[in-house]
């Protein structure tokens, strides 16, 4: 457990590389002395997906304490823009290569407020007073076509183009990070997840079980739901739960 002023914190944080793939595509950061949770979910395959993922992890471990929030996430966001960089110049001095690139979710906590942020589709939810919230909103074409009310939600998952992302650090010289800024109250929980939790798991489920035992009891089952149910992709997860003491 972690102390910032009269809020606490503690997290619990595990990736599995599911029932299907050989290799885990995903990497997470769990920095709770310094505030700092991320999920990356890795794409382009072998030696490519998990590099990216692996780059944006080891450099969220350069960000160090700040004064205030504000110059936390712009520390956050410089260590992503060098990271987009250098997957660009990566992938382009690699033979068939055309991209090499990552979603990342992360949330940053200083005093009574965090931050999330996020490219990509990987997500953040928070559960408060029992009820659970989406603080991230997806980076992809079906999230578009449900902004725009031509695709209902419950017919997302379903469609061709359910795995199409259109963010990704990697992806574009040009990257765009979304940021979410919110005030911390007490039992808040987050949870940040790679695609391959919520996919197989459904939003009423995770929040029945984010409400029961404590941050590593609840990375535990839920992660059991997913290897019962046979899941094919990569799993990450992190727990947060803050408390005033």
């Amino acid at each position: 457990m972690n102390n910032c002023t009269d809020i606490c914190w503690e997290s619990a944080a595990l990736t599995h590389v599911g029932k299907v793939r050989s290799i885990n595509e995903d990497s997470l950061a769990d920095f709770p002395e310094t505030g700092l949770w991320a999920v990356a979910d890795g794409m382009g395959g072998h030696d490519a997906g998990d590099f990216a993922s692996q780059a944006i992890v080891k450099s969220l471990g350069n960000v160090r304490n700040q004064e205030q929030l504000s110059d936390y996430v712009e520390a956050v966001e410089e260590q992503l823009l060098t990271v987009n960089h250098a997957l660009i110049e990566e992938a382009a001095g690699r033979k068939n290569t055309q991209m090499i690139g990552s979603t990342v979710v992360a949330l940053l906590a200083l005093k009574h407020h965090c931050a999330c942020l996020w490219v990509g589709d990987s997500r953040a939810y928070r559960l408060r007073d029992g009820s659970m919230r989406s603080v991230t909103r997806d980076h992809s074409q079906v999230e578009e076509m449900i902004q725009e009310g031509v695709l209902l939600r419950e017919d997302a998952e379903s469609h061709p183009a359910a795995n199409v992302i259109t963010r990704a650090v990697g992806a574009e010289k040009a990257l765009y990070i979304d940021v979410e800024l919110e005030e911390i109250f007490d039992g808040d929980r987050y949870l940040l997840c790679s695609d391959g939790l919520y996919k197989e798991i459904s939003e009423q489920e995770i929040a029945e079980q984010l409400m029961q035992g404590n941050c590593q009891e609840v990375c535990d089952r839920l992660l059991d739901i997913a290897l019962q149910r046979g899941v094919n992709d990569n799993v990450t997860i992190i727990v947060i739960e803050f408390k005033k003491v």
